[in-house]
């Protein structure tokens, strides 16, 4: 993977980039401060719409939810790349995932996995990172799932 840039690795995924997710609130999609990058929390929008709605473990199933963190970390990418540019990124430093959880739903682990694993495969060893999986009761616009990343640049 070495020499291959990260966009041309999601190329070779089969993925690419979506447009930067518009804010719902009084924010910025993402920020840089000295080498990191903070994105905000990224809902699991696409063509515009959200993916999916409701509780993981409820409506929402676990394997659902996992491919809308997916969904939600390629936000986070567009988000980056259009601050910084997606290859200026030297590593993913952290993930945090917050998952919409029915009563008694504990697998926010596994679904969160999405959003990592799709960094994993972009970015390779740079995309393992520190990383929390937060229950949550509810999400903004009843969405399922939500990730925001901070990543270092050089």
């Amino acid at each position: 993977m070495s020499g291959m840039s990260h966009l041309a690795r999601l190329s070779d995924l089969g993925l690419e980039l979506p447009s930067v997710v518009p804010p719902v609130a009084a924010y910025v999609p993402a920020v840089q401060t000295g080498s990191l990058v903070y994105t905000s929390g990224q809902l699991p929008m696409a063509g515009g719409e959200m993916a999916n709605v409701g509780q993981v473990g409820g409506p929402v199933t676990p394997e659902q939810a996992k491919e809308l963190a997916r969904t939600c970390a390629l936000n986070a990418l567009a988000a980056v790349d259009a601050l910084v540019g997606l290859d200026s990124v030297t590593r993913v430093v952290k993930v945090v995932g917050f998952v919409a959880s029915a009563p008694g739903f504990t697998g926010q682990p596994g679904v969160v996995n999405g959003a990592s694993e799709l960094l994993g495969e972009v970015f390779g060893e740079a995309g393992r990172h520190a990383r929390s999986a937060v229950g949550v009761t509810a999400l903004p616009l009843d969405a399922p799932v939500e990730v925001e990343l901070i990543v270092e640049i050089g």
